[in-house]
């Protein structure tokens, strides 16, 4: 299946001269959004993760889903003040500011192995935030997970080391 046909081209959005990837009419359609969890999930199965880790917003579409799948915990990572309970934080530079995630202290822990879940990989900064935080646990990130790679902006490089794995590159 050629995913691709259903992540339309959005020309000047948020802003002149981005071309953003929609991803809901992949998540619209059914048959697209199962075989998307399937090839995570066949992707992944072999490493015997314990958790599936998935960042706000968009990576909770896949990761929740992917861990039923795969039978494993859930674990959200979510943006700084949405968490209820004591957590660790890690904050990263954007391009125009910076920002933070959080996760629950006891959320993972020593000898979890996880893969950690997202549906674009752009500039890796909230990748390799997310993959500080679960080593921060004491868990082993197994692989960094992504429908979406946008090659030209070289996210891999900030990852070096990981396995990842994307299901489709522009």
């Amino acid at each position: 299946m050629d995913l691709k046909k259903y992540i339309y081209d959005i020309p000047d959005f948020p802003s002149p001269g981005i071309i953003f990837r929609d991803i809901t009419p992949l998540l619209q359609n059914p048959e697209t959004f199962r075989r998307t969890v399937e090839l995570l999930a066949e992707k992944v199965v072999d490493l015997r993760p314990t958790h599936v880790v998935a960042i706000e917003s968009r990576g909770f579409m896949f990761g929740a889903p992917l861990a039923y799948k795969l039978g494993l915990g859930f674990v959200p990572v979510r943006k700084e003040g949405k968490l209820p309970r004591e957590s660790i934080s890690v904050s990263y530079d954007l391009e125009y500011g910076n920002n933070t995630l959080e996760i629950h202290t006891d959320a993972l822990k020593p000898g979890d192995r996880v893969v950690i879940v997202d549906d674009v990989l752009a500039t890796g900064g909230t990748m390799k935030a997310t993959v500080e935080l679960c080593e921060r646990l004491g868990a082993k990130v197994e692989a960094l997970l992504f429908v979406i790679e946008l090659l030209a902006l070289e996210g891999r490089k900030k990852l070096t080391g990981k396995k990842v794995i994307s299901l489709v590159q522009y």
